[in-house]
């Protein structure tokens, strides 16, 4: 009883959350106007004052509760447990990976990514164990939001939710249906908790450099989100010397922002480089995962572009 009761209200829970997201997702774009006037960095961003807010809100909750539990969780599990858990969520995932793939008809890479799906489920004793990489069957990464913006849905503005982190008005209705179409969804609360303090634990190191290297934090994490996502959303295509995608307009803003706040000679080398390879590899893109691979390399010691939401419980 206490089961199907306990699953009940987990699935009572996560549709209230969707819900929620997509009543702000309505709200938000349609509040949301640019005028000429406004700055390229206003435009991307109009609610910066409120996002500001949220931000050190959801930063003070990772300090003072995510990162201490996590911190435990990093020394009493070892490295190679550590590593399982996240090779199983990462497999799940894979589901929802090879559905983008085809409503984004790359039917060659669905058929890559469901045979890695198969492989890792079936040899890889239900997806603990990295063997399709070990075969060339790399990690892709594809999500609903990278769909809507290949049919051409346009990115909309910048928000941070309390606890859920940064995303876009195009990212909320993408992650309602990747939760959907996630089976880690579905299961009970403790195991979806296991994966969130198995990829907050893996993600301290980029935290920390956040905090320790940015001038302005909040901007870091904007761009470094920003040119992520239009990273993913085009295949690795977005090389050039923008990272944000946004034009030198939002950069010249944001330098001249910043230096009048910290006095930086050049604020500029806060924003992330955009990476030579234009391939998109879970390990290598996403600043959510750290490695797929189960053996020697692990999820702590693998270079990864700055993590931009692992503070949250995304609802991806």
């Amino acid at each position: 009883m206490n089961t199907h009761y306990n699953a009940h209200c987990n699935r009572t829970i996560q549709k209230f959350s969707l819900l929620i997201l997509a009543v702000a997702s309505v709200t938000l774009v349609g509040c949301a106007t640019t005028h000429p006037g406004q700055s390229a960095a206003s435009q991307i961003d109009p609610y910066e004052n409120i996002n500001r807010k949220i931000y050190s809100f959801n930063d003070k909750v990772d300090d003072y509760v995510a990162e201490p539990i996590a911190s435990t969780y990093k020394k009493i599990t070892p490295q190679v447990l550590q590593t399982g858990v996240f090779n199983f969520f990462n497999n799940l995932k894979n589901i929802n990976v090879v559905l983008n793939d085809l409503l984004q008809a790359k039917f060659d890479q669905s058929a890559q990514d469901t045979g890695r799906f198969l492989m890792n489920s079936t040899v890889g004793i239900g997806g603990l164990f990295d063997v399709a990489k070990k075969v060339g069957l790399e990690q892709h990464e594809e999500d609903f939001e990278q769909t809507l913006a290949v049919w051409g849905v346009p990115q909309g503005t910048y928000l941070v939710f309390p606890l859920l982190g940064p995303v876009t008005t195009r990212g909320i209705p993408g992650a309602i249906f990747d939760t959907a179409a996630n089976p880690a969804s579905y299961v009970g609360a403790p195991v979806q908790l296991v994966s969130l303090l198995n990829t907050r634990a893996n993600a301290e190191g980029s935290l920390k450099f956040i905090d320790e290297a940015a001038l302005d934090p909040y901007v870091f994490t904007r761009e470094s989100f920003l040119q992520w996502r239009k990273h993913l959303a085009t295949d690795g295509k977005d090389q050039d010397t923008d990272p944000t995608g946004y034009g030198e307009d939002l950069l010249d803003d944001e330098t001249t922002d910043i230096k009048s706040k910290s006095g930086a000679a050049d604020a500029k080398t806060i924003l992330p480089t955009p990476t030579a390879n234009t391939t998109k590899k879970v390990d290598q893109t996403s600043p959510s995962y750290i490695t797929p691979s189960f053996g020697t390399e692990s999820p702590a010691n693998t270079t990864t572009p700055p993590v931009t939401n692992i503070r949250s419980t995304t609802v991806k």
